[in-house]
């Protein structure tokens, strides 16, 4: 008992010192993992924001692309998806957030009436709290730079064939990109996640530019 106490002791002599325990003691340990798991949480959902915006607009651009031959209207009409599905994107993830923010401020507020939390512990609660308009600019970032990807492919060239190979191919290469990256942050299977993230993304711009060309 005695040498138990002497330990707690020395422990709260470190933490007041301004030293941690190591790693062994399981408190930085799980502080760690902690921090990490927001992070993951963040990029994996910025990964899955920037392929959204990456398929929307190459599918979107290659439906156009089907019924029209010039470049400025398959590159406008990306622009605008790029803007309208950022906007959207935003203000679901907008929406979103704040729908989560007032029931954790609500359940937070009912654990203060109860007594059972100080008020460092409120304040600490409360910084923790996610940001309704960060998730939403994150959100429509994301979006923006996976759609920016088949623009620039198709921006700068003049022949109408070439031009819907070289969106697909920069949109093929982003989507194995970003299938990987997924795949790692879920620590799912790579090849796997990368393929089926692949064949989606085909057979999303196939049925596009199918059915706009079949409409004509």
């Amino acid at each position: 008992m005695e040498l138990a106490t002497n330990t707690k002791s020395i422990h709260a002599r470190d933490v007041e010192g301004g030293t941690h325990p190591k790693s062994g003691d399981g408190i930085v340990d799980d502080v760690v993992e902690v921090d990490f798991s927001k992070r993951a949480q963040w990029l994996r959902a910025a990964v899955l924001g920037a392929n959204d915006g990456l398929l929307s607009i190459a599918s979107l651009m290659m439906g156009v692309g089907a019924v029209r031959n010039d470049a400025k209207t398959m590159v406008l009409t990306g622009i605008a998806g790029l803007f309208g599905g950022a906007c959207s994107m935003a203000i679901g993830e907008l929406v979103s957030v704040y729908s989560q923010y007032d029931i954790e401020l609500s359940q937070m507020k009912r654990v203060g009436w109860t007594g059972t939390a100080g008020a460092e512990e409120m304040d600490e609660m409360e910084r923790k709290l996610p940001s309704p308009w960060q998730a939403a600019g994150a959100s429509a970032l994301a979006f923006a730079a996976g759609a920016i990807v088949p623009l620039l492919a198709a921006v700068f060239i003049k022949d109408h064939k070439v031009r819907l190979w070289a969106v697909v191919a920069a949109a093929s290469a982003a989507l194995v990109g970003f299938g990987w990256l997924s795949a790692k942050l879920g620590k799912a299977p790579v090849v796997k996640s990368s393929i089926r993230v692949l064949i989606g993304g085909w057979a999303a711009m196939a049925i596009t530019f199918g059915f706009t060309f079949t409409s004509l």
